[in-house]
């Protein structure tokens, strides 16, 4: 199954670059198991952060950034058989 793994990324960071790393990895943490597990792990991150990079993204926030990040996550919904939505507070992953 592609498991897609949602919780806080951006939420409560003040969008400090180096706490959204650290939520990353946190989200990435199951990923192996997920993946042990017979399933293919997703993070929407995966995907909307080299899109928006390649579209010129610089400003976390900016009208670009919303046109990526939250339609990516949804458009991985449509593909993904399950969630694994991770505690902590997270208006992306609770809209997903």
């Amino acid at each position: 199954m592609l498991i897609l793994i949602a919780g806080p990324y951006r939420s409560g960071t003040g969008d400090d670059p180096v706490k959204m790393t650290e939520n990353l990895k946190r989200l990435e943490a199951p990923s192996y198991a997920l993946f042990k597990a017979g399933h293919v792990p997703m993070i929407g991150e995966w995907v909307a952060l080299p899109v928006w990079h390649a579209a010129g993204g610089e400003t976390v926030g900016d009208a670009l950034h919303e046109e990526i990040f939250y339609p990516t996550a949804h458009r991985l919904l449509e593909l993904c058989e399950g969630v694994l939505r991770l505690p902590g507070d997270s208006k992306g992953a609770d809209n997903d």
